[in-house]
């Protein structure tokens, strides 16, 4: 009897979908935020820099590309992080799209824009 009252505890957890409490306790897998920023060392800025040139140079030649307001310092800095952390792999694409969104709404073209320029690099 308490054979068959352990194999259906199992299968009742198995068909549950419990989780490890270890799960509640770590950051969601989709947060993306400025504090996991990790700085670029001087190679990797330089290699940024030169791969975010590429990208700018090729607004000019797109009439459907509305530049973003970055008028000041904060934004400014906002997009230099975001992007690097996009051209770092510290972060996904959607990551990227979603968190640039929530700042700019209209401005879904130019994100993809800026993706499509890191893709092809």
């Amino acid at each position: 009897m308490r054979q068959h009252l352990i194999i259906a505890t199992f299968l009742t957890l198995g068909f549950t979908g419990c989780t490890s409490s270890m799960n509640l306790l770590s950051e969601p897998a989709n947060t993306t935020t400025a504090q996991h920023y990790v700085q670029p060392d001087p190679a990797k800025s330089e290699a940024y820099q030169k791969i975010m040139r590429k990208v700018a140079s090729g607004i000019k030649d797109d009439p459907d590309y509305q530049r973003i307001a970055l008028d000041t310092p904060e934004k400014k800095e906002w997009f230099k992080s975001l992007t690097y952390r996009l051209w770092d792999r510290q972060m996904t694409r959607q990551q990227f799209m979603t968190e640039g969104l929530a700042k700019f709404p209209t401005h879904q073209y130019e994100f993809h824009f800026i993706i499509n320029g890191f893709s092809a690099n």
